[in-house]
């Protein structure tokens, strides 16, 4: 019995690793490889031509150094973009999920669904619906002419708040969806407390309501800023020249000038950057919850 017993033991052991393996199977051959592709990529040298580009590896370390000096603008440009976006969407989006939470009643399934409803239509196609709405033509500047916040010779098309918009448009329910879901988790009996203890309806949001929902404006400002800053099809279809995003670069330096080790430093670079910041932004404003 005893044996029997401890072959069970040893049986139920590894029904964790088996249960783990499939995912731990599709990290290492879609994210491990690929990262160690595009690695070995970035210290290598393209000796071939443009149209038949051959790759030697060679720890070609200047490659970080050119991407680096060669697209500071662009670099800076594409996080700026992203936190101007993040930080309106954070305005937008916590109203929007405090309204959901706790006003909206029986209509709280319907606002959730309308919240999603984008996503039912493709990201290109959202994109380039903005881009008509836009357009020199559109109802939309045509109105700010007449309303007079739009002098007739100014334009919304390819400018920098025109990529920025098109940015809160596309990225607005990943902001929502994370604070609707800490704020709804928060118990009614917690905001019953405060009012029997006479609080104000400003302190009791400040005290008891925006710590409590801190971790959802965390989790959507990552859900958020992370994938503005690597963004390229709202700077490719609502901006310019003069608002490209680093994303523009890579994809260029991929797909049009071929330049492969410097398009895979710059994404090294793009990630880099990105978990520096978020390692930053989760110490100051991190909770239990998320970090």
């Amino acid at each position: 019995m005893a044996g029997v017993a401890a072959s069970g033991r040893r049986q139920r052991a590894w029904v964790p690793y088996a249960m783990i393996a499939p995912g731990v199977l599709y990290l290492v051959v879609f994210f491990a490889i690929p990262i160690y592709t595009l690695f070995k990529t970035s210290l290598s040298v393209n000796s071939g031509s443009r149209f038949v580009p051959t790759l030697e590896f060679s720890w070609q370390w200047s490659n970080y150094t050119e991407a680096f000096s060669s697209y500071q603008e662009q670099i800076a440009r594409s996080f700026w973009y992203a936190l101007i976006a993040t930080l309106i969407m954070i305005v937008m989006a916590y109203p929007l999920a405090y309204v959901i939470a706790f006003r909206a009643g029986r209509l709280r399934n319907i606002m959730l669904g309308l919240v999603v409803l984008p996503f039912f239509v493709t990201f290109l196609v959202r994109t380039i619906a903005w881009k008509t709405i836009l357009a020199d033509d559109g109802w939309v500047v045509e109105m700010l002419g007449t309303i007079g916040l739009l002098p007739p010779e100014d334009r919304l098309l390819s400018t920098p708040w025109a990529v920025i918009g098109g940015l809160v448009y596309n990225f607005l329910p990943f902001m929502v969806l994370p604070i609707y879901v800490s704020l709804e988790k928060i118990d009614p009996r917690l905001l019953e407390a405060s009012r029997d203890l006479y609080s104000t309806p400003a302190r009791t949001f400040g005290k008891v309501i925006l710590p409590m929902s801190l971790p959802g404006v965390l989790a959507g400002s990552l859900l958020t800023f992370i994938p503005a800053s690597g963004d390229f099809i709202n700077a490719e279809y609502l901006g310019s020249t003069r608002t490209r995003m680093i994303g523009n670069v890579i994809q260029d330096e991929f797909l049009r000038v071929k330049d492969y080790p410097v398009a895979a430093a710059l994404s090294f670079v793009l990630m880099a950057i990105i978990i520096v910041v978020v390692i930053g932004y989760t110490r100051v404003l991190g909770t239990e919850d998320l970090v």
